[in-house]
């Protein structure tokens, strides 16, 4: 498979108030963000030229940032409109953004009060991250040894990029054992998501979830819940024990990136994706691509 590398490509990239060429989007080595990992970012899905859900993503990063203890020199409205003209600039029809924003390298020690905050915003074409046959077949999911960490040892709740440290070398070590990707339990045993998307189990005719108390409540997954309840279905957040994984009949993952993708194995351990998965997945694909109004999704 030929691969397109990131740091070559043609187009522009939003970087500090101004599109530069793609190629010439750099930093320095000594970067803080490099070394330190501070830096947060968002992915953002662009559904026939528009981005989804943008004002809710742009706003996170602007959250994310004050967790990490640093302001982003950007409201969340100008890098709503940045966004925007990146796609523009790029001509986009469908694909995916990347808003970025890390520490400089004006200081380089744990310590980084005076360094610049930088944001950058690229998009490039990225028709799907599953093949539209394995998300309706159902991707397989090896239990991770890696977990979750607590709120009170990590900034759980900002979408920063040390947090995925661990969802790379699980998804690294799920991909060379044969599986797609990887499932992780939080610091309690519990489970608590994929190594970047929510996830979901169906039992009974009821979807449980698990209570987003030390990782990401997903954009994706809030409006999945609500497009769940609108067509009447029960949705449970609550407290999920891996021994529990044997009895639900439906699993399926929700993100920016996976969409609304069926799971058809976690370890060793089967499933069918159903009725409820499919209805759902095929209420977001209409949401997303304007068949379906968005306030009739909200809660």
């Amino acid at each position: 498979m030929s691969i397109i590398p990131f740091h070559d490509r043609d187009g522009v990239i939003w970087f500090d108030g101004e599109m530069v060429p793609w190629r010439d989007a750099k930093i320095h080595v000594l970067t803080h963000g490099l070394h330190y990992a501070s830096c947060v970012f968002e992915g953002e899905r662009v559904y026939n030229g528009k981005v989804f859900k943008l004002t809710e993503h742009s706003e996170r990063l602007v959250r994310s940032g004050e967790i990490l203890g640093f302001r982003i020199p950007y409201s969340a409205a100008e890098i709503e409109k940045a966004t925007n003209d990146v796609v523009k600039a790029a001509g986009m029809v469908n694909g995916y953004v990347r808003p970025v924003a890390w520490r400089g390298s004006e200081m380089m020690g744990v310590s980084a009060q005076a360094n610049k905050i930088h944001l950058a915003i690229a998009a490039w074409e990225w028709p799907s991250y599953f093949s539209p046959e394995l998300r309706m077949k159902g991707i397989s999911l090896q239990i991770s040894k890696w977990r979750r960490p607590a709120p009170d040892t990590a900034p759980t709740a900002s979408k920063a990029a040390g947090l995925y440290m661990i969802c790379t070398m699980s998804k690294h070590a799920a991909e060379n054992d044969g599986f797609q990707d990887a499932l992780m339990l939080d610091y309690r045993g519990l489970v608590a998501e994929a190594t970047g998307a929510n996830i979901f189990l169906v039992k009974d005719g009821a979807i449980h979830t698990p209570t987003p108390d030390c990782f990401l409540d997903g954009i994706t997954r809030r409006t999945v819940i609500g497009l769940a309840r609108r067509r009447g279905y029960q949705v449970v957040e609550r407290a999920i024990s891996a021994d529990e994984l044997k009895d639900f009949t439906e699993v399926f993952l929700t993100g920016t990136a996976a969409e609304v993708t069926a799971v058809g194995r976690i370890g060793d351990i089967t499933y069918t994706p159903g009725e409820i998965t499919k209805a759902l997945m095929l209420d977001y694909d209409a949401l997303v691509n304007g068949r379906l109004a968005d306030a009739a999704a909200a809660e």
